[in-house]
């Protein structure tokens, strides 16, 4: 499982012109399963995305998680990132786990998160052409793995 994450100011993503899911100070990350993600890289990759520190302390430096600064988790499933761009010039998605699989693993994601940041979890619609819009803070992105 890979997750882009990025600190934004606020994000929202759109269907069909409609807000589906928004968050104001916080993280958005764009997510990409792979096969055989489970139960313990869904824990894991929780755990990083809660508590990886990417905001401020007092002295300005990224000391602060998600848990610690109370901000917001946008979560969008993006099946691209998990593709294979290693050769050629058209990505392979061989690499990124078939929808039905990837889409149990990535609400098994939500639901961890949602578990920790009650009423703080948003998402976007699996599987639909999405408008994703943001306001990067700092800028500030990792590609993390679990």
């Amino acid at each position: 499982m890979l997750a882009l994450i990025q600190r934004v100011t606020r994000a929202s993503v759109e269907v069909e012109g409609e807000v589906v899911g928004q968050t104001g100070p916080g993280l958005l990350a764009l997510v990409g399963v792979q096969p055989g993600d489970g139960d313990a890289t869904v824990a894991r990759m929780a755990q990083r995305l809660l508590g990886y520190r990417v905001f401020a302390d007092d002295a300005g430096r990224m000391n602060r998680s998600l848990l610690d600064s109370g901000g917001g988790l946008l979560l969008v499933s993006q099946f691209t990132l998990a593709a294979d761009t290693d050769s050629g010039m058209r990505p392979s998605f061989s690499t990124a786990a078939p929808p039905a699989e990837a889409e149990r693993v990535f609400n098994q994601l939500v639901e961890a998160c949602g578990r920790q940041l009650p009423g703080r979890v948003e998402t976007g619609r699996f599987g639909a052409h999405m408008v994703v819009s943001l306001v990067n803070d700092g800028p500030v992105t990792f590609l993390l793995r679990a």
